[in-house]
């Protein structure tokens, strides 16, 4: 049976096969000897994206008293759930998306503390909300994610794509009543520059 730590665009975890690209944590929120998942979803403020092979360290999931292990389908999922970037495993990546992050929103020399307060407030899993769109659709930047009824769609080259576990699928015709669900600071982000890595499928 898959381990309950794969992570929806919506914030959801959930027990599904396929592990994606990237891994991330929350802080600690599951117990090492039934490697289940706690009642609570997060232990700290700070949601990050993390590589999933650095330095040759290898960790056997769920399995110590230490950050829960949690799975993404790609950087735009991550972001979407309200993650960033690891500024230690991933250094480079998260001084850039710092850096955008602060043109973005017309800020300076913010701490990664400072974002994750921002990011807190906006995140679905804990702000109980989705955001009016900022611009239309095909106007908002890459890897921007949205939500119209019960589905998920990436945004890419004006385009939404319809999200899965697995991968993105094109989608014919509009989607309608559709809300923002990439926190409005990190789409911002994107909007000044930060390049979103996405899974293969993005690109048809």
């Amino acid at each position: 049976m898959p381990l309950q730590n794969r992570v929806l665009p919506t914030g959801e975890i959930v027990a599904i096969p396929a592990r994606g690209m990237f891994v991330g944590n929350r802080g600690i929120i599951h117990d090492p000897a039934t490697r289940t998942l706690l009642r609570r979803r997060w232990s700290t403020d700070a949601w990050i994206t993390c590589v999933l092979e650095f330095r040759d360290r290898r960790r056997k999931v769920m399995e110590r008293r230490s950050w829960t292990e949690l799975f993404f389908l790609d950087e735009a999922t991550s972001f979407a759930a309200g993650h960033r970037p690891c500024f230690y495993c991933r250094r480079e990546d998260a001084i850039r998306f710092r850096a955008a992050w602060e043109k973005g929103n017309r800020t300076g020399e913010v701490l990664a503390p400072e974002m994750d307060k921002v990011l807190h407030r906006e995140r679905l899993a804990s702000g109980k909300r989705l955001h009016p769109l900022p611009k239309s659709i095909e106007k908002l930047p890459d890897g921007s994610m949205v939500r119209a009824g019960a589905e998920t769609y990436l945004i890419a080259q004006g385009k939404a794509l319809l999200w899965s576990p697995s991968g993105y699928r094109a989608v014919k015709g509009a989607i309608g009543d559709v809300k923002l669900l990439t926190p409005p600071s990190t789409v911002r982000a994107f909007a000044a520059g930060y390049r979103v890595v996405l899974h293969p499928s993005a690109t048809m």
